[in-house]
């Protein structure tokens, strides 16, 4: 008697998963061809890059250090991205101007503690990808970032003191122009190839 139930059980169960399976299987796009089924099934897009070519060594060895600091970087940048997502949040429910300089103090010793022994020991040439990387990751030069939470007097302060060495802190990120090689890099970590 056991054993018919069971039967039955299974019976069931297996009329259930096969109308399943043609549920699933119906609703898929297909066409008939010469009595065959064939399914058709949508890729994502792949976008595919070339090996660079280098017309010489030192292209190559400079090409391969870009790479590197990107790679170092980069990680930093996404960071500053979701963090400046995060804090600009909070700055928009709060109302009191003493109060946002006190929350951006606040988030600016949290980022130090969290991130000044690292980034002293960025080079010239890291420091100036980090920065582009945080513009490309917030839309906004770091003059820009630096204006809108800190203020203008210490905006123009960095910015004086950035221009000693070298850097301008207005200076927008160029996916298409000067940065291409940068982007490319970027996109490359992005989808995991490198």
């Amino acid at each position: 008697m056991i054993y018919k139930y069971y039967i039955i059980l299974l019976f069931l169960l297996s009329s259930a998963l096969s109308f399943a399976q043609f549920q699933k299987d119906a609703v898929r796009p297909a066409y008939i061809k010469d009595g065959d089924t064939i399914y058709v099934e949508f890729l994502n897009e792949v976008e595919i890059i070339a090996p660079k070519i280098f017309d010489s060594k030192a292209n190559a060895k400079r090409y391969s250090r870009l790479v590197y600091y990107v790679k170092k970087v980069y990680p930093y940048a996404k960071i500053a991205g979701m963090k400046m997502n995060q804090y600009e949040d909070v700055l928009a429910q709060t109302k009191r101007k003493k109060d946002r300089k006190k929350l951006m103090r606040q988030a600016e010793k949290e980022m130090k503690e969290e991130f000044e022994e690292d980034l002293k020991d960025l080079t010239y040439m890291q420091g100036e990808i980090l920065l582009k990387l945080i513009d490309r990751e917030t839309n906004k030069s770091s003059f820009y970032l630096v204006k809108d939470l800190r203020g203008g007097f210490r905006a123009t302060f960095y910015q004086g003191f950035a221009r000693l060495f070298g850097f301008n802190l207005k200076e927008r990120y160029d996916p298409a122009g000067r940065d291409k090689e940068i982007e490319e890099i970027v996109l490359m970590i992005e989808e995991g190839k490198i």
